[in-house]
């Protein structure tokens, strides 16, 4: 099914152009926060996570506290997970689409959709903050009763629009598109599927812990924690005594490839925030973990100090990184993020098609830099959380061919838990997002990864 049109990247000020007196209604701001943020992330391609990091929002995230944020997150993580079925909806109750005058009304119509069909909230609630909403700027306070009417329209037909057979209605035909070529249809549609379902949290223990000292939640077969808990992170068991950190499984598969022994010398690149860090360093190597953004590095000493672990933290470029040769190397390289699209469904609405290439070029670059660092014998683990084969697979076919000293050392199922689905035919691990079933969607799933194993000469590990 072909995307949806883009709207316009401007005039979304939402709260700036008041039509009457505030009013203190509750739920009122957060709805109003809500609109704001899906605006700026589908109309502006500006990042979920950005939207929320202190001082960065729009003008209707201020003063909200804690419990309000996460609500507005939920309802705008929604909202970009069913995207494409929920302007279906509009659509089939606006017959001639949107006013003109009114096209910023869009966010606020996504998101009260998105309440009435996907979230537990009354339907009545969802339309009358939807209208109050409309009424509290002035160029969509004329239009409040349509607001009423569609929302109203789209309860009476929740069965029906709720559900669409489409499986790519909710993915961008760019992505689809390179999806079927790339897994063929069948794969492709259930990347698709998986990405409507929001996950729970995964965590990493640290090595040896007891049972009892872990926060409730299922163990997987590749050794990561999924937690059931829904209880805010900071309150869990063990969090505070530096127990565990917070780590998609498939994310935590690279670094286990790597097989670090207590006093090698090992480089994380690109290391921040910091999960793949703590389980080297967990595992007794001295680490250098490196990362360009001295803001997310500080994130990763924070975490570093919480678990009790240590490495030697430096800002800088891979490109322009020297150091006497390591033993390992781990390379997570910066990529399209499409394998995270399960967590981070704004990555579908804000990445392009021309971002793979780009991406592409610099990972390329970076590979030859990270296999320079190398002893002889040394290992490297490549990864991306990326589905793209330009950032994965193939990048490795390139490296190999450019450098003759490097071989690839296969990936073995019993290292992942058995998962030999995740194995390609070349012996490199490739995660998607409907691998590894649980019990219930949410207890389903794993990013979209890619890594592959390599040494430099003839050893293997």
């Amino acid at each position: 099914m072909s995307e949806a049109p883009r709207r316009p990247r401007s005039g979304f000020g939402y709260g700036k152009r008041p039509a009457q007196p505030v009013e203190v209604v509750p739920g009122l701001s957060v709805r109003l926060a809500a609109a704001a943020v899906l605006a700026e992330v589908v109309g502006n391609g500006l990042s979920l996570d950005e939207r929320f990091a202190p001082g960065a929002g729009p003008e209707a995230l201020g003063g909200l506290d804690a419990r309000d944020r996460a609500l507005v997150r939920s309802i705008v993580l929604v909202a970009l997970r069913r995207l494409g079925t929920l302007r279906a909806a509009l659509a089939a109750t606006l017959e001639k689409g949107l006013p003109r005058k009114a096209q910023v009304l869009e966010w606020t119509l996504l998101t009260g959709a998105a309440q009435i069909l996907y979230m537990d909230v009354p339907d009545h609630a969802a339309v009358d903050l939807a209208v109050r909403a409309a009424r509290r700027d002035a160029r969509t306070a004329p239009f409040a009763a349509l607001v009423n009417a569609v929302l109203r329209n789209i309860a009476r037909r929740r069965d029906e629009l709720a559900t669409v057979d489409d499986a790519f209605i909710d993915t961008p035909q760019w992505l689809s598109t390179r999806w079927r070529k790339a897994y063929g249809g069948e794969v492709a549609a259930r990347i698709a599927l998986a990405h409507r379902d929001e996950p729970t949290l995964d965590v990493t223990l640290k090595p040896g812990l007891a049972a009892d000292a872990r926060p409730e939640g299922v163990l997987l077969p590749t050794g990561s924690l999924r937690l059931t808990s829904h209880d805010p992170v900071a309150e869990l068991e063990g969090y505070g005594e530096g127990h565990w950190w917070v780590q998609d499984a498939a994310a935590a598969l690279p670094a286990r490839l790597l097989n670090v022994q207590p006093g090698e010398r090992v480089a994380d690149l690109c290391a921040a925030p910091g999960g793949k860090t703590a389980q080297l360093a967990s595992a007794g190597a001295l680490v250098v973990a490196l990362d360009r953004s001295a803001e997310r590095l500080k994130r990763l000493t924070a975490n570093l100090e919480r678990l009790g672990l240590s490495a030697e933290i430096k800002v800088g470029d891979v490109l322009g990184f020297d150091a006497p040769a390591f033993d390992a190397i781990l390379l997570d390289a910066p990529c399209s993020a499409t394998g995270t699209i399960r967590r981070h469904p704004d990555v579908a609405w804000t990445k392009k098609a021309g971002d793979v290439a780009t991406l592409a070029a610099v990972q390329s670059k970076m590979l030859d830099r990270a296999a320079s660092l190398l002893k002889p014998g040394g290992r490297l683990v490549y990864c991306t959380c990326s589905l793209e084969p330009e950032e994965g697979e193939q990048q490795i076919a390139q490296l190999l061919r450019r450098n003759p000293d490097l071989a690839r050392d296969p990936v073995r199922a019993e290292e992942i838990g058995g998962l030999s689905a995740c194995i390609t035919p070349e012996g490199d691990l490739r995660t998607l997002p409907f691998h590894l079933s649980g019990d219930s969607p949410r207890l389903s799933g794993l990013d979209g990864f890619f890594a592959a194993r390599l040494v430099r000469g003839s050893k293997r590990l």
